[in-house]
């Protein structure tokens, strides 16, 4: 089997592929997406995990494990190298014999870009611009850089993947292909069902003002209309200037910030730094599922416990 790690058009893998007598080994960078992949591959087989759902994936050290799942993988799904950077060297000497989708450069993959500044403006819609000014934009050019990787947090993108991931298994495994394709279609329509539900959790609390610690959530919040205020890391995860503090501080005490939301992964003492001497409200926000059984049930629980968590601390 060839090593692809071209993007793939959704079009390509439904026709393409080799047949396999054996169910694939199918690896997986983080548990958001290995969920999406353990719900097509339901009743056939079980997808191994690559990054652990405590870990940031920003940075990570494989374990003897990791690197073995990668080594004898047929199948590697994983963002791509914005979220993950650290991970193309792996797969390029690891699975050098394995089909690798990046799903971040597959057709019809939602792209944000990143953003910089502490205060955010409203999200654009619009696709006018080809040079890239516009923070909403559908990816058809499989260009890199300059996109904020925490795409998982889309619904649109989870379905858009779901029928990559099908197809790609499909082509692998072409004697189970009838059930990839059922378990694809059946966990869309949970994901839409799951969406309607983030929307009425939501309501009661739109328009509140909420801070992130990591800018992370731009996917959500355009999915779902509900725009943060900023931002006290940026979107690669980086440690927060002093400025930054000072400036995020200054906000929350000025504009009436109602909720600063920690991470697991992150350092919950600059939060404190930052909420003291505020009346803002605190919560914990986990958009990899970190206290979560990696599964098939994990993405939508992810999503769930967003919103859950949000709505709560506004």
């Amino acid at each position: 089997m060839s090593r692809k790690l071209l993007p793939v058009s959704i079009t390509a893998a439904l026709v393409g592929g080799t047949a396999m007598a054996d169910v694939p080994n199918v690896a997986v960078d983080i548990a958001p997406v290995h969920s999406l992949v353990a719900r097509v591959m339901d009743g056939v087989g079980t997808p191994d995990l690559i990054v652990p759902p405590g870990a940031s994936p920003h940075e990570y050290n494989l374990r003897p494990s990791e690197a073995a799942a990668l080594q004898e993988a047929d199948l590697v799904f994983w963002l791509g190298e914005d979220l993950t950077p650290w991970m193309e060297g792996a797969v390029g000497t690891l699975a050098d014999g394995a089909t690798v989708t990046a799903l971040m450069e597959s057709d019809g993959t939602v792209l944000l870009n990143f953003r910089e500044s502490v205060v955010f403006e409203a999200h654009s819609h619009s696709n006018e611009d080809d040079h890239g000014d516009n923070n909403h934009d559908v990816h058809d050019d499989h260009g890199h850089g300059g996109h904020d990787p925490h795409a998982w947090l889309s619904p649109e993108n989870a379905n858009t993947w779901l029928t990559l991931i099908a197809a790609q298994l499909s082509s692998a495994d072409p004697d189970n292909a009838g059930v990839y394709l059922a378990n694809a279609a059946a966990a869309r329509e949970e994901i839409d069902a799951l969406s309607a539900d983030v929307a009425v959790t939501l309501e009661p609390v739109r328009g509140g003002n909420f801070i992130v610690f990591h800018d992370a959530y731009q996917y959500f919040e355009d999915a779902f209309d509900f725009p943060a205020s900023g931002a006290i890391s940026i979107g690669d995860a980086s440690d927060p200037s002093p400025a930054r503090i000072a400036e995020i501080r200054a906000r929350i005490k000025s504009e009436g910030i109602d909720c600063v939301l920690a991470e697991p992964q992150f350092n919950q003492g600059i939060v404190d730094t930052i909420l003291d001497g505020t009346e803002a409200n605190t919560g914990m926000i986990d958009p990899l599922g970190s206290e979560l059984e990696p599964g098939s049930a994990l993405y939508p629980q992810v999503i769930r416990n967003m919103a859950k968590t949000l709505a709560e601390c506004l």
